[in-house]
């Protein structure tokens, strides 16, 4: 996925382990960068977080070999930024006429 384009396909899937050892399988919805660094979007595919829309923002680097690395944002200037950001990201692309509920489901069966 090119870190400047916001890719509503959701071919790439990530597994995500939260602090209460949850195990959440979430869509990748965007890479994108904000004043030099990268972050990364992700958008639960079931459960509570799913079913309210919530989406996950995150730092998102790679290492040497390419390998993604996924870190929590800590400062609340930093988050604020990132998800100012992802918000005109989702008013360029027209979020709601790109994907509805049944676009979802369907990500979702696929998946499971």
């Amino acid at each position: 996925m090119e870190k400047e384009e916001l890719d509503l396909e959701f071919d790439d899937t990530v597994t995500l382990t939260l602090d209460d050892g949850e195990e959440v399988e979430c869509a990748v919805i965007a890479i994108y960068p904000v004043e030099g660094k990268d972050y990364i979007a992700l958008l639960p595919m079931e459960g509570e977080a799913a079913d309210t829309g919530e989406v996950y923002l995150y730092r998102y680097e790679e290492d040497e070999e390419g390998n993604p690395n996924l870190s929590n944002i800590e400062e609340d200037e930093e988050y604020e930024n990132a998800a100012d950001a992802f918000d005109e990201l989702l008013d360029m692309e027209e979020f709601d006429e790109i994907i509805d509920e049944t676009e979802l489901e369907e990500i979702v069966d696929v998946e499971e």
